[in-house]
């Protein structure tokens, strides 16, 4: 993935800066990460929570409507059934009890999907080896059950059964899956730990930080900067290659997105703020290019890809106070964008 790649799939988004979304659609855009259209997603009325992000498959699968409202189902319900090696081995779902699982949706199909399946499989060597409880499901998207066959071959790990298109369908409503390749890391509960396994994997090439619990702040990156398109991000770029230099750019507001992070999960939402921090690097250079930033450093941004809109505050010194009150603007719609 390179910057190109996602700031071009931007060229389609409907722009506050002309004929497209009026502001209350592009608050709900971001509000519930919409990255593909069409999108239907289902709310309780009246708690406003998300009953199913994927509702056009929800559509499809049950189109008399037998299983209104549609709710979430545990993972263990929802994955019940055999499962297969590539050896021609099933085994039922239950010998998953007791381990982390990685949900991998895939095909073979797509090139991003292949890389990550080399790298994957490595991954899941090392973590096995290291003696944790881990274990992987393959859930397929490919057109064909000899496709499916082919490259369910190159995997150590489980997959439910091609022809099980139902179960496969219920595992893309759980999650709400937008675009593949998409890993969804599970704790021994079933419970999500991180939608962004992918990231993950790519990031930590010997798995020390499996699970994988998700950062408050992320130092952006090649294999990160997808993350930029699923909604408002807050980007603080500073003036130095060094670890040290980055590594005081995320203590400096790390307690800010710890805050906000924790503000959301009591309300059972997610928080509406991802947070990076950008060293100098060719990622930094191209992402500064395209958004028309200001070479200067430290640089507090706010960017919104889905609206093309910045938010940029050129100060030359960053101070968690004022960190704080910049982010409580932006919720508050107290500060003015700037088209990207």
């Amino acid at each position: 993935m390179n910057l190109f790649n996602w700031c071009c799939k931007w060229n389609q988004v409907p722009s506050v800066w002309g004929p497209g979304l009026s502001k209350p659609e592009l608050k709900l855009w971001n509000k519930y990460r919409i990255s593909n259209i069409p999108s239907l997603i289902f709310l309780d009325a009246t708690s406003g929570k998300v009953v199913c992000r994927n509702g056009l498959l929800v559509i499809r699968d049950d189109p008399e409507g037998l299983e209104f409202p549609w709710g979430p189902k545990p993972f263990r319900e929802v994955i019940a059934g055999p499962l297969l090696r590539n050896n021609g081995q099933s085994l039922e779902s239950s010998s998953l009890e007791g381990s982390h699982v990685g949900v991998y949706f895939s095909a073979h199909w797509c090139p991003p999907c292949r890389s990550l399946t080399r790298v994957l499989v490595e991954s899941y060597r090392k973590i096995k080896e290291a003696g944790q409880k881990f274990e992987i499901i393959f859930v397929s998207a490919d057109r064909s059950e000899d496709s499916f066959k082919q490259y369910f071959s190159e995997m150590p790990w489980l997959a439910v059964p091609y022809t099980d298109e139902a179960r496969r369908s219920r595992l893309n409503r759980l999650y709400g899956i937008q675009g593949i390749p998409t890993l969804i890391v599970l704790d021994p509960q079933g419970e999500v730990i991180t939608r962004q396994g992918r990231v993950e994997v790519l990031n930590d090439e010997d798995c020390r930080g499996f699970p994988w619990h998700p950062k408050p702040v992320l130092e952006l990156s090649d294999s990160n900067a997808v993350q930029l398109n699923e909604g408002p991000c807050l980007v603080l770029f500073v003036d130095s290659e060094d670890d040290g230099e980055s590594e005081a750019a995320k203590q400096l507001i790390q307690p800010i997105a710890e805050k906000i992070i924790a503000k959301y999960k009591a309300k059972e939402e997610e928080a509406p703020l991802l947070f990076f921090v950008a060293g100098e690097d060719d990622m930094t250079d191209s992402l500064r290019d395209y958004t028309n930033l200001p070479e200067a450093a430290p640089l507090l941004t706010i960017l919104d890809m889905s609206a093309r809109a910045k938010y940029v505050m050129d100060v030359e010194e960053i101070t968690p106070a004022i960190v704080e009150a910049f982010v409580n603007d932006f919720l508050a719609e107290k500060l003015k964008p700037e088209p990207i």
